[in-house]
C-alpha cells in the first residue's frame, strides 16, 4: 500500500496515471517478494518459495558470499505482425537469504513443483563468541 500512495501523490503524476489507476484496487502493492516459509530441522533449513506462475527454466539461484538469491523472469512471447503501445507482461522477482558463508552450492538441493520452489540449505557451523562482546548501557 505504501507504494502506491507514494506513486499518487508524486508530482509527475499525469492523465495516463490516473487511466491506470482505475483499474488498481484501493490497497494495490506493487512490490512481488517471494513469500517463503523456513522450517529449521537438527541439520538444515528447508525454504518453500511460493512461485506460482513460472516454469523451472525462468528460475535461476545462485550463491554468492554466503547469499542465496532466487531470481524469476517471465516474458510473454511477441506475436508476428503486433505491435504494442504498451507492454506489461514481462515481470520479474529476486530475493536473497544469508546460510552462511561456508556453505557451498553443492550442499544446497533445489526442487520445483507445483508452483513451489523447495531449498535444502544444511545449517553452517556457528561462530563462537570469545569473551563478553557487550556494550555497558551507561
Amino acid at each position: 500500500m505504501k507504494h502506491y500512495l507514494q506513486q499518487r501523490n508524486n508530482d509527475n503524476y499525469d492523465l495516463f496515471d490516473a487511466f491506470d489507476d482505475f483499474f488498481k484496487p484501493m490497497f494495490f502493492d506493487e512490490s512481488r517478494d517471494l513469500r517463503t516459509d523456513i522450517k529449521e530441522s537438527e541439520d538444515s533449513y528447508e525454504l518453500e518459495l511460493e512461485m506460482p506462475g513460472y516454469a523451472k527454466d525462468e528460475i535461476k539461484i545462485s550463491l554468492e558470499n554466503g547469499y542465496l538469491t532466487v531470481n524469476a523472469a517471465k516474458q510473454k512471447k511477441e506475436e508476428n505482425g503486433k505491435k504494442y503501445l504498451r507492454r506489461e507482461i514481462s515481470e520479474s522477482t529476486s530475493r536473497s537469504y544469508y546460510v552462511g558463508s561456508d556453505v557451498t552450492k553443492e550442499q544446497i538441493k533445489a526442487k520445483f513443483e507445483n508452483g513451489m520452489l523447495l531449498l535444502t540449505v544444511p545449517k553452517s557451523n556457528p561462530k563462537q563468541i570469545k569473551g563478553n562482546n557487550f556494550i555497558e548501557i551507561e
